[in-house]
């Protein structure tokens, strides 16, 4: 029996003992020492415990300069990220995506995850979108809580990165433990993607170039309309192990993917939900059909991964309603993150968009 078995795999396990150590990094504690959290006696809330001293809150949070990448965790060793906490400011429109996370496996040069804070929480366009998912959950006003489980066998390196022109302050947490990793357990990957707008009769790349042994467990789009009438009828396809012009699993449109259907209307208007594996959120609520609206969707393959022996590509078509009962390719603002583990070695993701290429307009 795997190690891993007792290390945040869901009720089913919660009964399960295991010799895994818990640890915890945070600006209280940034090495996750055992017995070294709560010992600052310089930092964010010193003015704050002046009467109070040591042990008092003093090391809240941490100050980023602008520009500035800080180290989050850098945990040597073998274990798995059991859950994250982030919170400061990283929710606020229009420049949500200026934080960017990584996370890096096993001493690799190149990231396994890379993406705008936001996004990776499935709430790219900023602001307060609460979300009760079971690997993703956002709580008032601006709690970012991952529980997606991340293994490793000899480090993990994860970092943050202000885009922002001046300084901000971030709260957090990551929660792991020490202990063994079988050899059947992947690395989790996340990558973000944006084109905006989409060229016409273009199809969105939601993730290419996947090389590996692994499977699939979820995808999140922030997709912002340009057209007026309904946009979701694109289909989601998966080209699996070699696949070119046609896929294995294609699907029957947008709303059928994450979930819902039927345009997500219910008595004309469109009806926003949240759900452990599945949901639609919306970030403007304005009248239904009209352009210029932005939703975020969510499918998390937790009980139906898409399982690849060698490589995987995912792809959606952008098509709505025009005269005549026929489709209309749409030239929309969309963005996306997909998630999947996998074996080493990662490939090199595509070079991130750049700042003004991130911004919410």
């Amino acid at each position: 029996m795997s190690n891993f078995n007792g290390l945040g795999m869901g009720l089913g396990h919660i009964a399960t003992l295991s010799k895994a150590r818990s640890r915890s990094i945070s600006a209280e504690n940034f090495t996750g020492e055992k017995g070294k959290g709560g010992m600052a006696t310089e930092g964010t809330g010193t003015k704050c415990a002046r009467d109070l001293g040591q042990g008092w809150k003093v090391s809240p949070s941490v100050a980023i300069k602008a520009g500035e990448t800080f180290t989050l965790a850098d945990i040597g060793g073998s274990g798995a990220i059991q859950s994250m906490w982030i919170s400061g400011d990283v929710s606020l429109s229009p420049h949500a995506r200026y934080w960017i996370l990584r996370i890096y496996w096993d001493d690799q040069e190149q990231p396994s995850v890379e993406c705008p804070v936001p996004d990776f929480f499935a709430a790219g366009w900023g602001g307060y979108q609460q979300i009760n998912s079971l690997p993703v959950m956002i709580g008032p006003n601006r709690s970012f809580n991952c529980f997606w489980p991340m293994p490793f066998r000899k480090r993990c390196r994860m970092t943050l990165t202000n885009l922002h022109p001046e300084d901000k302050v971030i709260y957090y947490q990551v929660n792991y433990t020490e202990t063994d990793v079988s050899e059947d357990v992947g690395y989790f990957h996340a990558q973000f993607r944006r084109v905006n707008p989409l060229p016409y009769k273009s199809v969105y790349t939601i993730v290419d170039g996947i090389k590996g042994f692994g499977h699939y467990v979820g995808t999140y789009l922030a997709w912002g309309v340009n057209n007026n009438g309904w946009w979701g009828e694109g289909e989601v396809k998966f080209y699996i192990d070699g696949d070119t012009d046609f896929p294995t699993i294609c699907g029957t449109g947008t709303e059928d993917y994450f979930g819902g259907c039927y345009n997500f209307d219910v008595n004309g208007q469109y009806t926003p939900f949240s759900s452990p594996f599945m949901g639609m959120n919306r970030a403007v609520r304005d009248e239904a059909y009209k352009c210029q609206q932005r939703f975020g969707l969510y499918r998390w393959h937790i009980m139906d991964p898409v399982r690849f022996q060698q490589d995987l590509k995912v792809t959606i078509q952008a098509l709505g309603w025009r005269s005549e009962g026929r489709y209309l390719p749409l030239q929309d603002d969309i963005a996306s993150v997909a998630f999947w583990y996998q074996t080493l070695p990662t490939v090199r993701f595509p070079a991130l968009p750049g700042r003004d290429q991130l911004e919410i307009i």
